[in-house]
């Protein structure tokens, strides 16, 4: 049953870049109260909390006492720890990509969110492009996909490797429109500047003949993002940076999905259906299991072989 009168209080894990938006969406948002950011560098959760009209913490276990639910966007490495802490006391959850770090404790936060009774909700921004654009109406499943996402580099997310920071948003797509489970995976990468792969391509296979072929890169010289979905009806070429598609199939895709709230905000949608399960018992947009079927499929590329060995 939905209550106007229903308010959630919610406090960021994070005071960087993503935790900055989170916590910008929240302050905004007509059914939500920002409690506050948790950061162990307190400067920087003081100056984000100062500009929101926020508490800071220097506690995590605090923040999750003060709150119903939280969003985590530390960096990677930490996401299992401030998840895991924030469901084991039945609060909310919505963890930005990868899910965690390995498979297991992505399973875990799974579990704990099923024992619990809670939301736990995934940052695949992307599926809300895809929303906008009518995808993942289309009754036929494709029979290819072909993506690239390329960035120039940066110093962030470099704790974890490209398929976990570029690639598992292609892993998370291709998957949700295969819909078929993933029979085989291989991969390539290579050794990366500071230990963990800059550069990776894969092959997925699923059981219902499907192929997905993905390539990302965080050292190319320009950011470029594109995918191509082939259906036996027709072929769907998408550009991410300029959200733009070239549509040769007979589906009634929306060609001004850009225009859309959604597509021109998809990690403010992101929030918004979190809040929406969390008060009204929506459906969740992106539930765990979705980020423990990428996060595999991420896993195992990593595991492949390494160029030039």
């Amino acid at each position: 049953m939905v209550s106007e009168n229903k308010r959630l209080r919610a406090g960021v894990v994070g005071a960087g870049v993503f935790g900055g938006f989170h916590a910008s969406k929240y302050a905004a948002h007509e059914r939500a109260d920002l409690v506050g950011i948790y950061e162990p560098d307190i400067e920087k959760a003081r100056a984000l909390a100062h500009k929101h009209g926020a508490k800071a913490y220097d506690n995590l276990a605090r923040l999750i006492a003060d709150c119903d639910a939280i969003t985590v966007a530390s960096p990677a490495v930490h996401h299992f720890e401030a998840a895991a802490a924030a469901l084991a006391n039945s609060r909310h959850v919505l963890v930005e990509k990868p899910i965690a770090s390995s498979v297991e404790e992505a399973r875990e936060l799974i579990q704990l969110a099923a024992t619990h009774g809670r939301v736990l909700q995934v940052g695949h921004q992307e599926r809300f492009v895809f929303n906008a654009m009518g995808l993942f109406a289309v009754p036929d499943r494709p029979k290819r996909i072909v993506a690239s996402r390329m960035g120039p580099p940066s110093e962030r997310c470099l704790d974890v490797s490209v398929t976990l920071d570029l690639m598992v948003h292609d892993l998370d797509l291709a998957i949700a429109l295969a819909g078929g489970a993933v029979t085989s995976v291989e991969g390539e990468v290579d050794k990366g500047r500071f230990g963990t792969p800059d550069i990776a391509r894969a092959k997925l296979v699923f059981d219902n003949g499907c192929v997905a072929e993905l390539e990302a890169s965080r050292v190319h010289h320009e950011r470029d993002r594109k995918m191509r979905v082939e259906y036996e009806a027709g072929v769907l070429e998408i550009d991410f940076v300029a959200k733009t598609f070239e549509n040769s199939t007979p589906y009634a895709l929306n060609a001004d999905f850009a225009d859309t709230p959604v597509a021109r905000d998809s990690l403010g949608a992101n929030v918004n259906a979190f809040i929406a399960s969390v008060l009204d018992g929506e459906p969740v947009a992106v539930p765990g299991i979705a980020g423990l079927r990428a996060l595999d499929a991420a896993r195992a590329i990593d595991g492949a072989r390494v160029y030039g060995s």
